[in-house]
């Protein structure tokens, strides 16, 4: 077999040594935020134990843990290669509609909170796991699911190749209403659907004339101190947009402020912060929503060691910003960063047009596989945006032309690369979820006993 030896793929540990290696990960990666806020961890575990699925989009940092060390193998990994901005999630459902910078609707990869630079087959392996997890709850056999690896792997290197060789936009055109088909058309046409009044109609309310957010539903009244110190960094936020997104003064003028639990599964235990805009124009249907939450650390950092990625970035919150506007073309104008009591903060509009890929039912084997092909194209243009055009002088060569060339000194060896490594892994996560749902019914994680 082509393509190196991953780490993964020895022999598993027994259960209970395998036991233990979770929870020093989980420890080394949650152990502060989880000392800090029990609760919100508790309920993210209990999503977690839902499924292998919902446990393996909650423990990128295990996943890396087990990858440390790949960075050497494989014909795949070069200076370059080994060295391009990654999703750092990138699994079957961080696939999402967003609105452009431009106003158009596009269905791309979504949620940039543990991008990072790395190892471009980092992203894919993540990837092709999930799909095998996916194929696996769908109770395809061993061979559909890599028939989907294939497909996926294929249109990632097809994609990939019509980049480096300059394709134009309208040959490789992203997916927008007018050019998507089947499940990604139907996610666009969702949020299409959906409206910024009705939006704010879930989160506030009208009150002597003035647009005001609403209590309870997880939001949380702030004393004068913590006011005062979000709308200063909220201040601080707005030098770092861009001058594009800079149109009319009156959008900045701050209306309410509320805080936020953030209980999901990748934002447990995380402050987060709504604050409610003046909208474009005085009428109250036009208001914007903008979210502040503390950036977290991203798993794939751990396992990078290049001081020139670390020293790059000036906080967590200034690295989750510049990675997704690296990889996202046409990323949401109100993208910035603040700083909030010496800890980064990620600052984005809440959209009402943003709608995630839903799996639930995606189930006739052709649409499996239309969809699986649609989502290697829109890694490929992921990874092909943040090359030597972004601005940023941390990746300074053209990436698509880079991994091209990678991927064509052993084609088949990539794609069987992929295979085998979505079997090993998806395996290994379903072991390791009994395994997590044992230790965590039983009282073995510490500070949730």
């Amino acid at each position: 077999m082509s393509g190196g030896t991953p780490r993964c793929r020895s022999r598993s540990p027994p259960p209970q040594e395998r036991g233990e290696q979770i929870l020093a990960v989980f420890d080394t990666a949650f152990g502060q935020l989880l000392a800090a806020d029990p609760a919100a961890f508790r309920v993210k575990f209990r999503k977690m134990a839902h499924s292998a699925f919902a446990f393996y989009r909650g423990s990128a940092c295990l996943f890396y843990a087990d990858l440390e060390g790949e960075r050497e193998d494989g014909p795949f990994l070069d200076e370059r290669t080994g060295r391009v901005w990654i999703h750092g999630d990138l699994h079957a459902e961080n696939f999402g509609t967003y609105m452009d910078a431009n106003g158009r609707l596009v269905f791309n990869v979504n949620d940039f909170d543990e991008a990072y630079v790395g190892p471009f087959t980092w992203d894919l392996k993540r990837l092709v796991a999930s799909l095998a997890l996916l194929g696996y709850a769908k109770a395809l056999s061993d061979d559909q699911i890599t028939a989907l690896v294939r497909l996926c792997g294929a249109a990632y290197r097809e994609r990939i190749h019509a980049l480096a060789a300059g394709a134009r936009d309208e040959e490789v055109p992203p997916f927008t209403l007018d050019t998507a088909e089947g499940a990604l058309l139907g996610t666009l046409r969702a949020a299409r659907s959906l409206t910024r009044f009705g939006l704010l109609a879930s989160m506030t309310e009208i009150r002597a004339y003035e647009r005001r957010f609403t209590s309870g539903g997880g939001a949380v009244d702030l004393d004068a101190a913590t006011r005062y110190k979000v709308l200063a960094a909220f201040d601080g936020y707005l030098e770092t947009l861009p001058p594009s997104s800079r149109r009319r003064p009156d959008s900045y003028r701050v209306k309410d402020v509320v805080g936020r639990r953030g209980i999901g599964i990748g934002s447990a235990g995380l402050p987060s912060y709504n604050v409610l805009l003046e909208g474009n124009s005085d009428a109250l249907e036009n208001d914007v929503v903008i979210y502040m939450k503390q950036a977290q650390v991203p798993a794939v950092s751990r396992h990078v060691t290049d001081p020139a990625v670390r020293d790059y970035f000036r906080h967590e919150g200034h690295r989750t910003v510049i990675s997704q506007r690296a990889l996202q073309a046409h990323a949401d104008p109100w993208l910035g960063w603040a700083e909030l009591d010496g800890a980064g903060q990620l600052v984005a509009e809440i959209s009402p047009y943003a709608v995630d890929l839903d799996w639930s039912d995606i189930d006739d084997p052709e649409e499996m596989a239309a969809t699986v092909a649609d989502l290697g194209r829109a890694a490929a243009t992921m990874h092909a945006a943040a090359d030597d055009e972004s601005g940023h002088s941390l990746v300074p060569f053209n990436t698509e032309r880079a991994i091209d060339a990678a991927i064509a000194a052993d084609e088949e060896g990539f794609t069987e690369m992929l295979v085998d490594f979505a079997h090993v892994y998806g395996a290994r996560a379903r072991a390791d979820h009994q395994i997590f749902v044992d230790l965590f019914r039983n009282g073995r994680i510490p500070g949730l006993r």
